[in-house]
């Protein structure tokens, strides 16, 4: 997938949008965008609140009209086409089930209303069932299912309606932490056996890594990275990435506030002298717990917090910068306690004032790993 539009006649690309925006009076939800979308891909549009994925959602869908841009499916140019002419079915966050429909006239209702014959109906609608896991539940109304279940139903009725396409908008909000991963599994499982390309919605950044062969980042109406889950946790083009992706995310620390040998050089500049605005970043898991008398960065614990298989610790840093720590093992700290920390310079992200990434050189730490601080049973 890519943010550009070149040739709209290539056979794998299933969505193109081109210089696509919107505008809702004075404010403008989409600012002018390019996006093409691979044929047998789920694809998760991810951002905060208020970022105009669900307003993207609705110009694919054909919900809203542009204010300029074009939009194209399977290289045919839509953007004045009716949702139904499109070829695209649709997941909504309510579900959006009739409540006096059983789940099998529910799944058949689309179908019955284009005419479809009634043995191809039927085969249909066994195929879903099958696939989303609900037969026996055929003859139940929406009111005697669960959100998981309910979930399904949509799913199913989405797959009866053929189409290679699929939209979701924030199809698993409503239920519950448990339920919302075992259904995220079935979605993605059922996505990749029926080679759907699927557009999905989420403000959920957890969801987004676990499920999309691509996530498209936004904030602000415009596109901020495009790419693989690994791409933008591993090598965030931005410092609203790097704080957006991941759970934690990045901890972002101000460099003229750290020690100099602990701050990579980017070019020519110095971040403790020319740009103090710099920011350094470090994943949680790559800070490493050290005694405070190995290095010359340390933190104070304002809290400790258990996890099971690994515990987070909170830290405040004399600059005034506070950060989380991901650790694998059983922390015997208490609040408090200083503790030194430091890093590998592979793990080290450098951020210009602007939040953009800068190309950086090792920092000067010494060859030899200080002490680890002892912190488990």
């Amino acid at each position: 997938m890519s943010t550009t539009s070149t040739s709209s006649n290539s056979p794998d690309i299933a969505i193109r949008l081109a210089g696509i925006s919107k505008s809702w009076g004075d404010h403008q939800v989409i600012k002018t965008l390019n996006l093409d979308i691979e044929r047998g891909q789920l694809v998760a549009l991810l951002g905060p609140s208020g970022c105009g994925k669900s307003t993207l959602l609705r110009l694919l869908a054909g919900l809203e009209t542009p204010d300029s841009g074009r939009v194209e499916i399977d290289g045919r140019d839509v953007t004045a086409a009716t949702p139904s002419a499109r070829g695209l079915s649709m997941v909504f966050q309510s579900y959006a089930l009739f409540p006096h429909l059983n789940v099998a006239d529910n799944i058949c209702f689309g179908m019955q209303v284009r005419g479809v014959h009634a043995a191809e109906r039927r085969q249909r609608l066994d195929e879903a069932l099958t696939l989303t896991n609900l037969h026996g539940l055929e003859l139940r109304k929406p009111a005697q299912l669960s959100g998981g279940q309910r979930q399904r139903v949509a799913l199913a009725r989405a797959v009866v309606a053929g189409h290679s396409i699929c939209l979701m908008d924030e199809p698993l909000s409503n239920l519950d932490a448990k339920l919302r991963h075992a259904v995220r599994h079935e979605i993605r499982a059922l996505q990749q056996r029926l080679a759907m390309t699927v557009v999905y919605v989420t403000h959920d950044q957890t969801e987004a890594m676990g499920m999309a062969d691509q996530i498209v980042l936004m904030n602000g109406g415009s596109i901020v990275q495009s790419g693989t889950p690994a791409q933008l946790y591993e090598l965030p083009s931005t410092a609203f990435t790097a704080s957006f992706i991941g759970s934690p995310p990045m901890m972002l620390m101000a460099a003229d506030k750290l020690p100099p040998s602990m701050v990579p050089v980017a070019g020519n500049a110095d971040p403790h002298t020319d740009a103090p605005q710099y920011q350094v970043g470090v994943r949680p898991e790559h800070f490493r717990l050290v005694t405070p008398s190995s290095t010359e960065l340390f933190g104070t614990v304002t809290g400790v917090e258990f996890q099971g298989a690994e515990s987070y610790l909170y830290l405040d840093l004399p600059g005034g910068d506070a950060i989380i720590v991901r650790s694998p093992e059983k922390l015997l700290l208490q609040c408090g306690d200083r503790v030194g920390l430091s890093w590998n310079a592979a793990n080290v992200h450098l951020f210009d004032a602007a939040g953009q990434r800068l190309s950086t050189l090792p920092p000067l730490l010494p060859q030899q790993r200080p002490p680890v601080l002892s912190v488990v049973s």
